[in-house]
């Protein structure tokens, strides 16, 4: 009687099964001598109809409806494979797949790029897929010794994907990204507007020009604050420059155009070039200050000295200096470090009670400099992203002593240099610091340096905005690129 109630549960088990193709199974289907063959990897299945199963010879067996179902082949042990179960996760563009194993996954994480179809095989009996609602088109078959999944990207998109194993409970991830397509204009000879994907390693789209020649600038005035494409119009690419106090539009860091100093370094890393010849780095400026016929020299702003000249407004000085601030090339004031600078003043500091020479209120005090070698140009931005083709990402370093801005989410801007001397003025989707070197690491970038990054944010082409956050923020700085 207990075997009669076991054989009818397993018959209405089969009852409310679903059919599928055979070769969902890796089988294949022919007619031969009225009866119905199904045969792969070893495994033959034979039908009669009106009959009933020749191969096996087995009387439970329901008949195939147009196909094989799940049941019947677990019925006959076709599925070696460990069994896992599935749990899925999407959002636009990316799709996560978790499987619980029941063992360890046997092999070592991997991942890539494809255009239009990926297909994986995974060694694990994944029936799940079978019933699975995925948000882009796919094809499951359930082989003995494995089960193979084809995903079919959108038309144009492309694929990059994450397998890689979690202990603790046994899982296996899938991550997957269905991309945009990359993007590629040209602009002028030599000159082209690019889109295109790096990853660190989730996908980071940037968004770039690119040149193998033409006319460099900085552009802009200090104090005033304008959009990208109004510092330069006529250019055949603007991106957002360098720091500068949101208060005043002071910038902050080096500044040269045409070799006359703009702004004077701030202590990071700096685009250094003349005509089409790039190089990335920290300045070597050397500054002095002048009395009459007496001059010392100094340091500058975040590479402090024995005697220190300022020139961005806030706090200066250090504990145990004294401070004179000045207006134009008069002084105006002494005050105990640390001291408030105003803007368009600059200050001296040095140790107490020790001036390198007598200074009094009204006294003649001049502030020069020059750069080592000279640049016709040079924009002052950082941190260094990039080095020589490996990622160099050391805030602390060039004096981003607060680590919440590069750690956040957010758009970010940069250059970028090549061996074979093309270069890229890029912004990109929010992403952080880090990560972004590790994406152009990638994307085989030689030198790589962050400019201002954020609301600041902004890359015009031929004066249409390329990309940019909302609202566009006026800009005190910007590199422009002129047609050769």
């Amino acid at each position: 009687m207990r075997r009669f109630l076991l054989l009818l549960a397993s018959l209405a088990g089969f009852s409310l099964a679903q059919f599928y193709p055979p070769e969902v199974f890796g089988l294949s289907f022919k007619e031969e001598g009225g009866a119905w063959v199904y045969e792969g990897e070893g495994f033959r299945l034979v039908y009669v109809p009106g009959v009933g199963w020749a191969e096996p010879q087995r009387s439970d067996l329901p008949p195939p409806k147009g196909g094989l179902s799940l049941e019947l082949l677990k019925a006959l042990g076709y599925f070696k494979a460990p069994e896992a179960r599935l749990r899925l996760r999407a959002e636009t563009g990316y799709m996560r797949l978790v499987f619980d194993l029941p063992a360890p996954y046997p092999k070592t994480p991997e991942e890539g790029g494809y255009p239009g179809r990926l297909v994986l095989s995974l060694p694990f009996f994944l029936p799940d897929l079978l019933t699975a609602t995925l948000p882009i088109p796919f094809k499951a078959r359930l082989l003995p010794e494995r089960t193979e999944l084809a995903l079919e990207a959108p038309p144009g998109r492309l694929y990059r994907y994450r397998l890689f194993p979690l202990a603790n409970p046994d899982r296996l991830v899938l991550d997957l990204y269905y991309l945009t397509p990359e993007q590629n204009e040209p602009l002028a000879e030599g000159v082209r507007y690019r889109e295109v994907w790096g990853f660190a390693p989730e996908p980071i789209r940037v968004y770039l020009v690119e040149a193998k020649r033409g006319a460099l600038r900085p552009v802009g005035t200090p104090g005033r604050r304008a959009l990208g494409k109004d510092l330069a119009p006529g250019a055949l690419a603007v991106l957002n420059g360098g720091y500068f106090d949101p208060k005043t539009g002071t910038p902050i860091g080096l500044w040269v155009q045409d070799g006359v100093t703009v702004s004077y370094p701030y202590g990071r890393t700096a685009l250094l070039w003349n005509d089409w010849d790039f190089t990335l780095g920290f300045p070597r400026y050397e500054a002095v200050v002048r009395s009459g016929e007496k001059m010392v020299q100094v340091g500058l702003n975040l590479l402090p000295a024995r005697y220190t000249a300022y020139t961005i407004p806030g706090s200066v000085g250090r504990p145990g200096e004294e401070v004179a601030l000045v207006k134009g090339d008069r002084v105006q004031a002494f005050c105990v470090a640390p001291c408030l600078l105003l803007e368009g003043d600059w200050a001296l500091a040095y140790p107490k009670g020790s001036p390198p020479f007598p200074l009094d209120p009204g006294q003649a005090l001049s502030l020069y400099g020059r750069l080592e070698p000279p640049f016709r140009f040079a924009l002052e931005g950082g941190p260094l992203l990039v080095k020589e083709g490996r990622y160099a990402f050391t805030p602390r370093e060039e004096n981003f002593n607060d680590p919440r801005p590069l750690q956040a989410q957010a758009p970010q801007a940069g250059v970028a240099l090549f061996k074979d001397g093309r270069l890229w003025l890029f912004a990109t989707d929010p992403t952080t610091p880090p990560a972004l070197a590790r994406a152009l690491e990638g994307l085989e970038v030689w030198q790589a340096l962050r400019m201002d990054g954020g609301g600041s944010v902004q890359l015009w082409a031929k004066g249409t905005l390329r990309y940019g956050p909302t609202p566009i923020r006026p800009i005190v700085s910007a590199l422009a690129l002129f047609g050769p």
